[in-house]
């Protein structure tokens, strides 16, 4: 519970959608007025329109939105996440917090096929709990970098209202990245 927000779910945030999914979306952390409110990653805020948007467009939902548990959500062959589990302070995770969820991480990194990472932190924490060093795999919007046994890992500019404002993403450039994984798991 926040103490700010005392109506708000206020704790660690928890994946959703089925543990084997082919695609896992990787975000930041909780946003305070999204998953912090909500308890479901990019549920209720800005930074989930356009992601939840995407989902439903390249089918791996039944709804082009989501405000949270109870809204009829169901994701098919795709797991969302954070890089970390709780709202950091300024939105900006420490080194310790990124530390401290690594574990809960890289268990969610052993069964897809394909990672989507949005934004450079997600990006280098995924290679972070992989063991692979940041070096060899550079943050490139729309690369997908080639990972052990025929797995992927595909990065995207973070879909919030900053990025969509300045026009570092824009939804061509953001759906561009939901193709790539699309065409990445055809066999």
């Amino acid at each position: 519970m926040s103490l700010a927000y005392p109506d708000y779910h206020g704790a660690s945030v928890t994946a959703v959608g089925p543990v084997d999914a082919e695609l896992l979306v990787v975000g930041l952390a909780p946003g305070l007025h999204g998953a912090h409110r909500t308890g479901r990653p990019f549920s209720g805020d800005g930074s989930g329109q356009l992601l939840f948007e995407m989902l439903y467009h390249y089918g791996w939902s039944n709804q082009p939105f989501s405000t949270g548990p109870g809204d009829g959500l169901v994701l098919t062959g795709c797991r969302i996440t954070n890089a970390v589990k709780c709202l950091p302070p300024e939105n900006k995770p420490t080194g310790g917090e990124r530390q401290a969820c690594r574990s809960f991480l890289a268990a969610e990194l052993r069964p897809p096929r394909v990672v989507l990472a949005l934004g450079r932190l997600a990006h280098n924490t995924v290679l972070t709990a992989l063991g692979l060093r940041q070096a060899d795999r550079a943050f490139v919007h729309a690369r997908a970098h080639a990972l052990a046994g025929q797995r992927w890992l595909i990065d995207s500019y973070h879909c919030s209202r900053y990025n969509l404002n300045t026009g570092r993403l824009t939804r061509h450039s953001f759906a561009e990245v939901f193709a790539l994984a699309r065409q990445t798991l055809k066999p």
